[in-house]
């Protein structure tokens, strides 16, 4: 007796089988993050509100903490 065994491949049209999860990718780079200090400086250097001040700081030294 012998068996036959027909390797049907999908059709062309059909979507790939997920592999899991994608790696995950940097969005900004370091340079990105010395930019955004930069403009983050300069905007708290010319505000007037203290809050926002404040929270400029605090985003400041977070992005700092990235680099």
């Amino acid at each position: 007796m012998t068996t036959h065994t027909a390797i049907n491949p999908p059709p062309a049209d059909a979507a790939p089988e997920p592999r899991g999860p994608a790696r995950a990718r940097a969005l900004l780079s370091t340079a990105d993050f010395r930019l955004l200090r930069a403009a983050l400086a300069s905007h708290a250097k010319v505000t007037q509100d203290p809050q926002e001040t404040a929270s400029i700081n605090a985003l400041y030294h977070r992005l700092g903490s990235y680099s």
